[in-house]
């Protein structure tokens, strides 16, 4: 983790085996984030990032660690036309952000007692980053749906693009 990570913490009261399916199966994170990878999670794996109908592959966005349950980790996605289009991010916005070095993103798993402590790290930005800016709003509402959606079976009302 460097200097300039953007970290948040979260506990839930859930089942380890249960958070690591709202991380990883498409019809969980399409309710409360609204975005679907399609991947087996093996490490190397590639991984198509799908959000508001814009698909995007690219050979950089694999799966870099995938233990169940207990972590997971991959590149931030790839910035294209298509994605910043179907999520409302203009064209000086989405050039900017592509032209930054890929960032990347791991989730920590622990359970603790009857709750699990989910660590959301997304580090490996530029100073100054724009992405980095953005996430920083994003991350918040993003997991703040996904813990109301395994504590209440409901998500929360649209959340806003994690970049």
């Amino acid at each position: 983790m460097d200097g300039n990570a953007f970290v948040y913490t979260v506990y839930i009261e859930t089942t380890p085996e249960k958070l690591w399916q709202g991380l990883t199966d498409p019809a969980f994170t399409r309710r409360y984030w609204g975005a679907e990878f399609t991947t087996d999670w093996a490490v190397g794996s590639a991984m198509t990032w799908e959000e508001r109908g814009a698909k995007v592959a690219d050979p950089a966005q694999i799966v870099l660690e995938s233990e169940p349950c207990r972590r997971l980790s991959y590149p931030w996605h790839t910035f294209t036309r298509e994605w910043a289009k179907a999520v409302g991010v203009d064209e000086g916005t989405r050039a900017e952000i592509a032209a930054e070095r890929r960032s990347k993103v791991a989730f920590e798993i622990e359970a603790l007692g009857e709750v699990v402590r989910l660590t959301v790290v997304h580090d490996g930005f530029e100073p100054g980053s724009t992405v980095r800016e953005m996430i920083r709003h994003g991350w918040p509402a993003i997991v703040s749906s996904l813990k109301t959606l395994l504590e209440t079976g409901q998500a929360l009302p649209e959340a806003e693009p994690a970049g």
